[in-house]
């Protein structure tokens, strides 16, 4: 039979001639159909089990004449091999679809929408900016079950040449979650983050800035002054963050409607923190003193802590760069006075678990975490008295109290 038979210039000024559809034909079953309004289509006639079928081949001329043809001999093979070409198409398709369902990407933003509603929002928002920055590029459209483990350093190693080797151990605990949740949803059968260790370039992890315990008092002399150099807000808030320790995060978004000053209790809600459980923070009097200021600086806002803009807090890096203007860059962070709290209230004899209640490092069960938000309350309400009074002490330069004084 008579093949190829058109030209690429014929092709390209084909028209219909007036009529709805021309076939103009190539050879061997190949035609390129050329409609009235100038639209051209590849077209493939086959015959099998005595019935004549189509297949489409593609538009032109994204398909050029030469695509066509190859189209045309691969065609012709699978009904060499008496497959039926049409069937051996949807069967690819179904295959890409499959693929596509169970690529990383499909998988890891499948994974990433079940763990959201447990992330607050800054945590969610780096754990997607990794996926979608580090690994969806280069991972994200292959089957999560073809994916080999040296596939997955290559990737890691990329963003060890930029010389992030903390985020490239991040990027590789997130790359193990979702293969795990692979495995558990039958899409992959193993873990390749596991095979990985050891083969990144360690990091040492870099701990919030804290001072010792010897240079808190001078700490806090120096935030007392700062409204000599800042403003009064900011100076309050730094005081409140060393009484409360909580993280700056839940500081800075304080709801004057989280607030019951009666019963000297702060409820947060389980929205506002990082393990989106509820939590309570006893107020000790001169933390209740301290609020009763920022209630007059505050005036009508809703915030504890309004900005410029009356509906939206303070920055982050408002308080950071207070301790930055007090000389402590370096040596401080809003984060650090956690770490002060823990190793001081630990030393003076503390219930550790009390501590950790205090710390909100809390269970991440969510049926136990919601009977444990008052866990320990009296004890905590007696530590938290304590350690104001304690920061006061030091501040003036007094001896330190004595802890059985308040457990007494």
């Amino acid at each position: 039979m008579p093949t190829n038979l058109l030209s690429a210039a014929e092709c390209k000024n084909a028209n219909s001639n007036g009529a709805s559809v021309r076939k103009l034909s190539d050879g061997d079953g190949l035609y390129l159909w050329v409609y009235l309004d100038g639209r051209k289509y590849w077209r493939m006639r086959y015959w099998q089990a005595g019935k004549e079928k189509s297949l489409s081949l593609g538009v032109y001329p994204r398909a050029s004449l030469s695509d066509a043809r190859k189209k045309r001999d691969e065609v012709r093979k699978q009904l060499q091999d008496d497959l039926d070409p049409s069937a051996e198409r949807k069967a690819a398709n179904l295959r890409k679809k499959l693929a596509a369902e169970n690529s990383f990407e499909a998988v890891a933003r499948e994974w990433y929408g079940k763990q959201l509603h447990t992330w607050v929002p800054h945590h969610a928002s780096d754990v997607k900016r990794r996926l979608e920055n580090n690994i969806f590029p280069i991972l994200g459209k292959r089957p999560i079950d073809q994916i080999e483990a040296p596939e997955l350093l290559q990737a890691l190693q990329k963003i060890e040449e930029r010389g992030a080797y903390d985020l490239a151990h991040r990027v590789l605990q997130v790359c193990g979650q979702v293969f795990r949740y692979g495995i558990a949803t039958g899409r992959c059968r193993r873990d390749l983050s596991t095979d990985l260790r050891g083969a990144l370039t360690p990091h040492k992890k870099k701990h919030q800035a804290a001072v010792r315990q010897e240079e808190l008092p001078e700490l806090l002399r120096a935030i007392a002054k700062y409204d000599e150099t800042g403003d009064k807000q900011t100076r309050l808030a730094l005081q409140l963050l060393a009484q409360t320790f909580v993280r700056t995060n839940e500081l800075i978004g304080a709801d004057w409607a989280e607030f019951d000053l009666n019963n000297a209790l702060w409820i947060i809600p389980a929205g506002r923190m990082k393990m989106k459980a509820e939590h309570v923070v006893p107020l000790s009097k001169q933390a209740v003193f301290i609020l009763t200021e920022l209630k007059n600086i505050s005036g009508s806002s809703r915030l504890v802590f309004p900005g410029r803009n009356r509906d939206k807090p303070i920055s982050n890096n408002t308080m950071l760069f207070a301790l930055y203007r007090l000389g402590y860059k370096g040596k401080m962070t809003g984060h650090g006075f956690r770490a002060v709290a823990s190793t001081i209230l630990n030393e003076a004899g503390f219930n550790r678990d009390v501590i950790e209640r205090q710390l909100a490092h809390c269970e991440r069960n969510e049926i136990r975490g919601a009977y444990n938000r008052a866990e320990y309350l009296p004890e905590r309400k007696r530590m938290m008295q304590y350690w104001a009074e304690y920061l006061e002490s030091v501040e003036a330069g007094g001896n330190v109290i004595p802890l059985h004084r308040h457990l007494a």
